[in-house]
């Protein structure tokens, strides 16, 4: 059963419920003696935990996938295996860097429960994970940009040490693109991933977040910022990876993580694409090993 239409309310504990405008699709399984399923039963299921959330029994929505999963098994008796998929648009409240005018941001918000059943409790893997997009410049044209304009200045008798200083404070030009960052973290049904850390770890592994409403001085600054930080689509992935096991190294290693990042370029017709896919213990064999190449 896809695209079931859902208003999901989730209550957090000191804070207003979180309000997620949500499809969701259930499956399953159907063993062959069976002409079809009682699709009747994944509604009732859906709606009776959403009613669980809004009366703060659930707060999480990977949670909320993880109960729906689990009860599905217990209505179809004759199913070993349930998968509940969520998608969802969050609007996330924002404040511009200088003018610190309030904006709205909307996150795509992807949630996943998978119940297996077994002689004792089911087992169950969930995830949660965002979509975000943001900005990034390119390091590449930024260093061509930036030798011809060492040339012009050395030719008007300015200094290295002027030319530098100067480079620091004024970043080159370079062409940018929009950047959409996609995490992903798949656990066991016992631990639990942050939504909003999620969040940050996207916004902060690109070279600057991108505003609804920028003043002037909003404008510059977010400009500057990103042509101070410049990224290639694989460094993006690779500073999600790292935040990821700073942020999580409580999860079990074999945790999954799941990295996607697409820029659209400005300067050719086609996207780059980068991507990784790995288990927490995988991620952290990698980061050592480039901890040694480099010392």
């Amino acid at each position: 059963m896809k695209n079931v239409k859902k208003l999901v309310e989730v209550h957090r504990n000191g804070k207003r419920p979180v309000i997620f405008i949500s499809n969701f699709d259930v499956y399953v399984d159907l063993p062959g003696s069976l002409k079809g399923a009682n699709l009747s039963r994944n509604f009732e299921v859906i709606d009776e935990v959403l009613q669980q959330a809004i009366d703060g029994d659930v707060s999480q929505i990977e949670q909320l996938c993880s109960v729906v999963a689990r009860k599905l098994l217990d209505r179809h008796e004759y199913a070993d295996r349930t998968e509940v998929l969520m998608r969802s648009e969050f609007m996330v409240k924002r404040e511009t860097p200088i003018s610190h005018t309030t904006c709205h941001e909307v996150v795509k918000v992807h949630a996943r429960a998978i119940a297996r059943r077994t002689f004792r409790s089911p087992i169950v893997r969930k995830s949660i994970g965002a979509e975000v997009t943001g900005m990034t410049a390119c390091p590449c044209a930024q260093n061509i940009m930036k030798e011809r304009a060492s040339r012009v200045l050395e030719g008007l008798d300015l200094s290295k040490d002027k030319i530098d200083e100067f480079f620091d404070a004024v970043p080159m030009a370079t062409h940018n693109q929009r950047g959409k960052g996609f995490l992903c973290i798949e656990t066991d049904d016992d631990q639990h991933v942050d939504l909003e850390k999620v969040i940050w770890i996207l916004k902060e592994s690109m070279s600057s977040g991108i505003y609804e409403l920028l003043k002037r001085g909003d404008e510059g600054a977010v400009v500057l910022a990103a042509h101070k930080n410049p990224r290639f689509v694989e460094d993006c992935v690779r500073e999600m990876a790292k935040k990821v096991l700073a942020e999580f190294e409580y999860l079990s290693g074999d945790s999954m993580v799941t990295i996607k990042q697409t820029n659209e370029e400005s300067i050719h017709q086609h996207d780059a694409y980068a991507e990784r896919k790995a288990t927490i213990a995988e991620l952290v064999d990698e980061l050592n090993g480039d901890k040694h190449n480099s010392d």
